[in-house]
């Protein structure tokens, strides 16, 4: 595997302080995640102990670190704020409604995929996102708060009109990525449409008969999973950030560099059954490579949410909610 120092200046300032920092730094740490492709990268940290062999290129040697599943963002959210957790990997929603609710007292570390998202119907009058009614029922992992939910708002205001963000708020349920796959193939049930990920959204079109995608509104992408904590985590604990950071990047790298090779530990952590060739050749379609360690559209987001009520404070650029040692980033 090609290794490079990924360490930015600031990360180098915080760990400055020397052995005394270190002896009061964590020894284990828990992160969340979940087993999606556009997770990929956390994945690949995962199961080639990244996170640890940075931590002990940076002087932390012992560092243990848990990784647990928890598929829907709001049950990190409260697992970060009681302290039962340390690193949130989940989508931008969740991290700007904390930095909102905390003033500022959780921020983002690197963001890791930006990939596609596709809005799926099985209902062949909907065409274009005016067709949708009450009879429809859209499933997305979580209702108001998931980056799917708000970027059908966002859709929507854009649609039909900036006070009529929250339209198609009523027909949406909550459901996984999994379990919504599940209910669109099945065309007894009350859920026919489903804003769904990579995989389920290639594999979906793929296999089940009468589902088509319903074009959006241009300007509605955006990073999709980042890594966040809380400042107070950071401040006590930079060697453990900045080696979540540079495991991130690296397995970003790996993955560019060996598509097969990360695919394999895709397939082997999530179960996957689709054929390792198969989902190789998922990698290739368009913007299924967007594994960017640079928030991407966030802002645009922010201020979605800003406009609706839901954050109260509107950021003055993305850096406000991200740590330092993420500003030597082109976000946007």
């Amino acid at each position: 595997m090609r290794r490079r120092d990924f360490l930015g200046a600031s990360a180098l300032g915080a760990l400055a302080a020397g052995s005394r920092a270190h002896a009061q730094q964590k020894r284990e740490i828990t992160i969340t995640r979940s087993l999606g492709i556009n997770y990929l990268p956390t994945l690949v940290a995962e199961h080639a102990g990244l996170v640890e062999r940075h931590a002990a290129r940076l002087g932390l040697a012992d560092l243990r670190v848990n990784w647990v599943a928890l598929p829907i963002g709001t049950v990190g959210n409260d697992a970060l704020l009681s302290g039962n957790v340390d690193v949130v990997n989940t989508g931008i929603g969740s991290l700007l409604l904390l930095w909102d609710r905390t003033r500022g007292g959780v921020k983002g570390i690197v963001s890791t995929s930006a990939q596609p998202l596709a809005l799926l119907t099985r209902n062949p009058d909907v065409r274009e996102l005016r067709d949708f009614s009450a009879r429809d029922r859209i499933a997305v992992p979580t209702v108001r708060v998931s980056t799917q939910a708000i970027l059908l708002q966002m859709a929507c205001a854009d649609t039909f009109g900036p006070d009529q963000w929250g339209r198609l708020d009523p027909v949406t349920v909550q459901l996984s990525h999994h379990d919504a796959a599940a209910a669109l193939a099945n065309p007894n049930h009350e859920v026919n449409s489903h804003f769904s990920a990579p995989p389920y959204s290639f594999f979906t079109l793929r296999s089940v008969p009468g589902v088509h995608e319903v074009p959006m509104p241009p300007g509605t992408t955006t990073s999709q999973v980042q890594m966040f904590t809380t400042t107070r985590f950071a401040e006590a604990n930079p060697v453990a950030i900045a080696a979540v950071r540079a495991a991130t990047l690296e397995a970003i790298d790996l993955i560019r560099s060996d598509r097969r090779a990360a695919i394999a530990i895709y397939r082997e952590m999530s179960r996957d059954r689709a054929s390792l060739d198969e989902l190789v050749s998922l990698l290739g379609e368009p913007g299924m490579m967007d594994f960017i360690a640079a928030p991407r559209g966030t802002m645009r987001f922010a201020a979605h949410l800003h406009r609706t009520g839901t954050l109260r404070t509107m950021p003055s650029a993305w850096t406000d909610y991200y740590l330092p040692i993420a500003h030597d980033r082109d976000g946007s």
